[in-house]
């Protein structure tokens, strides 16, 4: 097996970064490192811990110019919306350090005459952060950073698709003084990463990835008892009610579909339109996104850039075929996207109706700018259709009543709920998933209690 791992771009298949995998002996001395270092880290103020990683936020926003460009051509973003990852990262990042005080804050009891009582929150050691390249700042972040302020240390494992980014993000906190092993990374195979998290020295995993992935993460740490934390991405849904602003929901349901060539976990891979609406929704749908313009991601013109990898874009077109030979109406011509070429990452959008959940596209997730557009009679359908999927990561609704769509709300089996908008992550609100969406709790300030135990003092003070 080579020890080589090699980074094609999707923009023209070139060679775009090449690193040499980490040994045996890397990786010992690596999480080694990582546990030595841990015992002081936690022994230090959050406050020290806050002000180091403001820096290293800092450092980062310094280098956003070189930080875009490699977005844009390792995982293929548009050039004119690769920087915003660079501030959506330093939203959370921000939000996390100045929340971790009261989020980690020993818990006081009620005075108990002749005892003292209270709860902190420990460290769990060494976190393992495996990071993919759709979002590869903003699905990192979510758990470097807690960690960190936690008082853990970390070891970051990033795709294949994307290794500038853990050298990035290396390079701002070392510029920033973190204490040498308390922030690391490491090129690995599949096999060296399921290795790591079978290591007695490592204490938590966050995972984000696929579902295969992420039962490979809990079969190499069964039997460990250690904290697991995965998010698996999603096919979320929209509904449009009746009374929804339609400009505004054809126009958010669209950028939520279509935004990162379709590669979002939280992105609308599925749309339920009420059917009284159902037609004009379609056709300002299909109008908005023949408006796309598919070309380079180094393009500053470009607004939509191919997807990862020729074989992704392979998928979607299977899935597109398959609809449509079940009865499905493809609205998009891929002629009119003159890049789009079977066998290349190149692909034109597409907007589907006459789809029903017999169809792939409907219930198994796409990752690709695609998306099937179903008519509903009323809420209940709605609700129905939303909750038949494996998945459940967020899920919107789209209406002028509020307290009606969050009723819906409600009833949805989903981590998020969405009332006029999608495809969005507050970081002081819990981010999680249900069902094969995955387990555990990023972002707020339950996103440090995974990352943390609890750890109970009971003293008698009179005797």
């Amino acid at each position: 097996m080579s020890n080589k791992q090699i980074t094609r771009s999707p923009i023209d298949d070139s060679i775009y970064v090449e690193r040499t995998l980490a040994s045996q002996d890397e990786i010992k001395q690596t999480l080694e490192l990582a546990k030595r270092a841990q015992q002081d880290w936690r022994k230090t103020s959050i406050k020290e811990r806050a002000a180091l990683c403001h820096q290293m936020v800092d450092n980062f926003i310094a280098n956003e110019d070189e930080i875009a460009e490699q977005i844009c051509w390792m995982m293929g973003r548009p050039i004119q919306y690769a920087k915003g990852e660079v501030a959506g990262m330093v939203d959370r990042a921000r939000y996390m350090i100045d929340c971790a005080q009261k989020a980690l804050a020993t818990i006081k009891l009620t005075d108990k005459p002749g005892f003292k009582r209270y709860i902190k929150r420990e460290p769990l050691g060494v976190a393992f952060v495996v990071a993919p390249w759709n979002y590869p700042y903003l699905t990192a972040i979510n758990a470097i950073i807690p960690a960190i302020m936690a008082g853990n240390s970390v070891v970051l494992k990033h795709s294949a698709q994307t290794p500038l980014c853990a050298e990035q993000l290396f390079y701002a906190f070392e510029q920033a003084n973190l204490p040498r092993g308390v922030f690391q990374y490491l090129h690995l195979s599949h096999e060296d990463t399921e290795q790591i998290i079978a290591n007695p020295l490592l204490n938590y995993v966050a995972f984000t990835g696929s579902v295969a992935g992420g039962k490979m993460v809990e079969r190499a740490s069964s039997g460990r008892f250690i904290g697991v934390g995965l998010e698996l991405g999603g096919k979320d849904p929209a509904y449009v009610r009746s009374d929804a602003d339609l400009a505004h929901a054809v126009e958010t349901c669209i950028d939520g579909a279509f935004f990162n060539s379709g590669q979002s976990c939280c992105g609308i891979e599925r749309i339920y339109v009420d059917s009284s609406i159902y037609d004009e929704f379609v056709a300002l749908a299909v109008a908005l996104v023949n408006n796309y313009q598919l070309g380079r991601s180094d393009e500053p013109s470009t607004t939509l850039g191919p997807v990862v990898k020729a074989a992704a874009a392979d998928f979607v077109r299977q899935q597109v075929a398959d609809a449509v030979s079940k009865g499905a109406i493809a609205h998009i011509t891929p002629s009119d996207f003159p890049l789009d070429k079977p066998g290349t990452p190149y692909l034109a959008p597409q907007v589907l109706t006459q789809v029903d959940h017999s169809m792939s596209v409907m219930t198994e997730e796409s990752f690709g700018p695609v998306v099937g557009i179903m008519k509903v009679t009323d809420d209940d359908q709605a609700i129905k259709l939303m909750n038949d999927s494996e998945f459940g990561l967020t899920a919107s609704v789209f209406s002028a009543d509020i307290e009606a769509a969050i009723n819906i709300g409600e009833q949805l089996e989903t981590g998020t709920f969405f009332v006029n908008r999608c495809d969005y992550l507050d970081p002081e609100l819990a981010w999680t998933g249900v069902k094969n969406s995955g387990r555990g709790c990023t972002l707020s300030k339950l996103g440090y209690e995974t990352l943390t135990r609890p750890k109970s003092f009971h003293v008698k003070t009179s005797i």
